[in-house]
């Protein structure tokens, strides 16, 4: 949407295609002339609010979602992509890259494919020897980055999933029941699988042992670790048939990608069995998405709760628009998605004045941050620390920072803001995405210069940074 004008053509003419309907006969439903029509699928003119309201009448279209939050993911990437030096020359304005990204989808991502094998190439060149660049291992995306742009690009929802485990939470009365006994007593019932301890020193979160019938859960990891893995099981058992179909819709290059994703449809399923939708999303609003309170409701953790806020995209009934990300100590963005405006880096580091990584350095605490972009966007982050051990006091224990946010227009449905000071301006950090796409140019905390600038250094002058942007 540009000015407040929407251009939609693509999507009508989709649906008009998939109606099976002749311009003439799809504009009479919509009560608009046949050249109109034709002037909105070919994105010469936005639709009006008299459209909108007749497709969502007499299409079921879902007007708060037809803008497409895909095409702004696309936009995203396709920008930062278009930010590389070198694309340099190319003067492509936002208007003209919103018109490929709502018209030539597949084009876009074409391009982002492209720059991604591109950079892939520029970093061995740069970091390997002669021998191994012949190699070319790097040419195509690596699995889990091409997992992780399947999940970007269906908005973090899927649907067939989403709804079956919500149909199984109702039979099995979650989340009234107590979540343990449902799960177990669900798998010994429709499946004959047992659940059993794992040995001591086998490091294993879970392991099922097909031809005996048996799930073997790590007995030292919590609670809402062995229900997870027990949701996971009845997903695998119970789901195969749906999950191959989405992966075969889903085209992978490699079948260690399809695998990948496999693994991780199941872990959305197990998510949304042991947090439902509608009483999940029912419970975020009443309690103000309160991470803690949800997680004791649910018998869930703290992870777990943040990660499916960001997956209530359900058409005609989606939660709050949240950004949300997993981050390890090295800096490391290892879970990430965005329904809101903020989309983070595809590479490089988060932003160091991102309040996640102050996480580390209060554990047990509830972070807050009012944070501006340079784009002029402001949101709420909420960090925490969180740790996971599966032992004693010997046991390795792994460190994460979790941020769930929001943007400050809807700051006022998280209990988080209450002690916050949105009247004061001074109040919101100025933050990016990356220092490589990052255009404050005054930043202390800068680690590399913006990509597509120049910089200029006096030998005899030393600010903060050893350099000057220009």
């Amino acid at each position: 949407m540009a000015n407040g004008k929407l251009f939609i053509g693509r999507r009508v003419r989709e649906l008009r295609e998939a109606s099976k309907a002749t311009q003439a006969v799809f504009a009479e439903r919509l009560g608009i002339s046949t050249s109109y029509l034709n002037q909105i699928e070919n994105n010469q003119r936005p639709v009006s609010a008299a459209v909108l309201l007749a497709l969502a009448e007499k299409f079921q279209v879902d007007i708060a979602s037809i803008g497409g939050s895909e095409a702004d993911r696309l936009l995203s990437a396709l920008s930062e992509a278009l930010a590389d030096p070198v694309f340099v020359g190319v003067s492509a304005g936002f208007q003209e890259l919103k018109l490929v990204a709502q018209n030539a989808p597949s084009l876009a991502h074409a391009l982002i494919t492209c720059h991604q094998a591109y950079r892939r190439n520029s970093e061995q060149l740069a970091s390997f020897d002669d021998q191994l660049i012949r190699t070319n291992a790097f040419a195509e995306p690596t699995p889990y980055e091409e997992v992780r742009d399947f999940f970007h690009f269906v908005d973090n929802y899927i649907d067939e999933l989403d709804r079956a485990a919500e149909h199984l939470a109702k039979a099995l009365g979650v989340p009234d029941r107590d979540l343990g006994t449902a799960l177990a007593d669900h798998l010994e019932q429709h499946h004959h699988v047992r659940l059993a301890r794992a040995a001591n020193g086998e490091r294993v979160i879970r392991r099922f042992d097909a031809s005996a019938r048996v799930l073997y859960l790590n007995s030292y990891s919590p609670a809402s670790t062995r229900s997870f893995q027990m949701a996971f099981q009845i997903g695998a058992l119970e789901h195969r048939a749906e999950i191959d179909a989405i992966m075969e819709r889903a085209r992978f290059r490699t079948s260690e990608a399809a695998e990948i994703c496999r693994i991780g449809l199941q872990n959305y399923f197990a998510g949304a069995l042991m947090l439902p939708y509608r009483p999940f999303l029912a419970a975020a609003k009443e309690l103000r998405h309160d991470l803690h309170l949800l997680a004791m409701r649910f018998g869930a953790s703290l992870e777990q709760v943040a990660h499916r806020l960001s997956t209530l995209q359900r058409p005609r009934m989606k939660g709050v628009p949240v950004f949300f990300a997993r981050i390890d100590r090295a800096g490391n963005i290892t879970k990430r998605h965005s329904a809101a405006k903020l989309q983070f880096a595809r590479y490089g580091a988060a932003c160091p004045l991102w309040n996640a990584h102050q996480a580390f350095e209060t554990p047990g605490r509830m972070i807050c941050q009012l944070a501006e972009t340079p784009d002029g966007v402001r949101y709420l982050s909420v960090a925490t620390e969180i740790t996971k051990a599966d032992g004693g006091f010997g046991a390795p224990h792994r460190r994460y920072a979790i941020a769930l946010g929001c943007e400050i227009s809807d700051a006022g449905d998280f209990v988080y803001e209450d002690r916050l000071d949105f009247a004061n301006g001074t109040a919101f950090e100025p933050i990016g995405v990356s220092c490589r796409i990052c255009a404050r140019m005054d930043c202390i905390q800068r680690a590399i210069p913006p990509l597509q600038s120049t910089i200029t250094i006096d030998h005899d002058r030393r600010s903060e940074l050893p350099y000057t942007i220009c």
